[in-house]
């Protein structure tokens, strides 16, 4: 179940950003990022539950990363609702 499902919201969030990319207006990518961001935090739990799982590889580098992601996403969402509201 758990490898199911990291592979289901990890593999969302390149989607998302991919979607983001190509949004329509600075709301919608705003929108396309909160969703990717969304993702990385469910990928993070699914993460932390590998982690408790003796069944599962030490996820310790993929947290990390997944960690990082979740910093940048949020800094590029905050920066885009910035550039949004001086419009």
């Amino acid at each position: 179940v758990i490898s199911r499902q990291l592979t289901k919201s990890g593999t969302s969030i390149g989607a998302n950003i991919r979607e983001a990319q190509n949004a329509e207006s600075l709301s919608d990518f705003i929108h396309k990022m909160k969703i990717a961001a969304k993702e990385a935090d469910e990928t993070e739990y699914w993460l932390l539950l590998a982690q408790h799982s003796k069944n599962y590889p030490n996820p310790d580098d993929l947290l990390l990363q997944c960690t990082d992601l979740s910093k940048i996403l949020s800094k590029i969402i905050a920066s885009s609702k910035l550039r949004l509201r001086s419009k």
